[in-house]
């Protein structure tokens, strides 16, 4: 497909080992699980292989999962955590997306590229 490895990470807890591949102004990231339990791995049990998320870049994270909050969207992230690249993210449940796992990301300037 014409796409660079930008860089592997692991994701300790979320169990997985993380493939970043950009083009243009997105990212594609391919996930492998660990071994053993764990939410990827789970999924890909119940659905099969396939698009697990789908990410989106907001400005403000706090601001965009207060609003969701407000407007009773169900989060599985109600305050956001870092990635393994020190990137703000947190997901909207599935439920609260008609059943698509929706992750948001704001990007930090001084964070690892």
């Amino acid at each position: 497909l014409g796409l660079e490895l930008a860089g592997i990470a692991d994701e300790p807890e979320q169990k997985v080992k993380v493939a970043f591949l950009p083009r243009g102004g997105s990212e594609l990231e391919l996930l492998e699980p660990y071994p053993g339990d764990g939410p990827v791995r789970k999924f890909m049990e119940k659905r099969g292989e396939g698009i697990h998320h789908i990410c989106l870049e907001v400005d403000d994270i706090e601001a965009t999962l207060a609003q969701l909050a407000k407007e009773g969207v169900q989060l599985i992230d109600t305050t956001p955590r870092l990635n393994s690249r020190g990137q703000r993210i947190a997901f909207i449940h599935p439920k609260g997306a008609h059943g698509v796992l929706i992750e948001l990301y704001q990007y930090m300037q001084n964070a690892e590229d």
